[in-house]
């Protein structure tokens, strides 16, 4: 890690497929990011999504979402090179408490990520900015991103908040973008870059 004052380990089953570096394990004090898996799919995992204090600030709310369109979706990232990782964290008891993933554009070196913490119990104790440290560091580093780039409304001001603290900077804002509980609102897209680029 570069100056986060923590320190983090990867792990790699494998460390690429044709070119295409597989998506690690990643861990730090507390906090365990693993592949997303079928296991993962669970009753709790899919009422997260249909959640509408969890999907509040995402585009996920605007669907009904099943097992089997979890599934798809698993199916879709792993067919994409896409990384897509379960949180685990030590709250306690260690628990699958939300996911990261990083939809990678390898042609433009570009990877684009977003997070959703579905376990209340975890909301406010600094795991989804530790987490979303650590794939930002991955992807600049052993990945061999370029810049890694997120959007969120701006009145989700912990994401906002979580952005800037990984060390991204603010690169545009869209006016009146998408509508939160029928209200217009700005949308902020923020990017880090790797050092040396930008």
């Amino acid at each position: 890690m570069t100056g986060r004052g923590w320190s983090a380990s990867w792990r790699f089953g494998s460390e690429s497929v044709d070119g295409v570096v597989k998506t690690p394990t990643l861990q730090t004090r507390g906090i365990r990011l693993v592949p997303f898996s079928p296991r993962h799919i669970t009753d709790r995992y899919v009422g997260w999504l249909n959640d509408p204090a969890v999907v509040r600030f995402s585009e996920l709310r605007h669907r009904r979402h099943t097992r089997r369109s979890c599934r798809g979706y698993l199916d879709d990232m792993r067919a994409g090179g896409h990384g897509f990782w379960a949180i685990h964290a030590d709250l306690p008891p260690t628990r699958h408490i939300g996911n990261i993933a990083a939809y990678i554009d390898r042609a433009n070196e570009v990877a684009e990520v977003s997070i959703l913490i579905g376990e209340r119990a975890a909301w406010g104790r600094g795991i989804g900015s530790t987490a979303w440290s650590l794939v930002v560091e991955w992807l600049l580093g052993s990945a061999g991103i370029r810049k890694v780039a997120a959007g969120t409304m701006a009145a989700n001001e912990a994401m906002v908040r979580i952005m800037e603290r990984s060390g991204m900077a603010i690169e545009a804002r869209f006016q009146d973008h998408y509508l939160l509980e029928g209200k217009p609102v700005d949308v902020v897209f923020a990017a880090r870059f790797k050092e040396g680029d930008g």
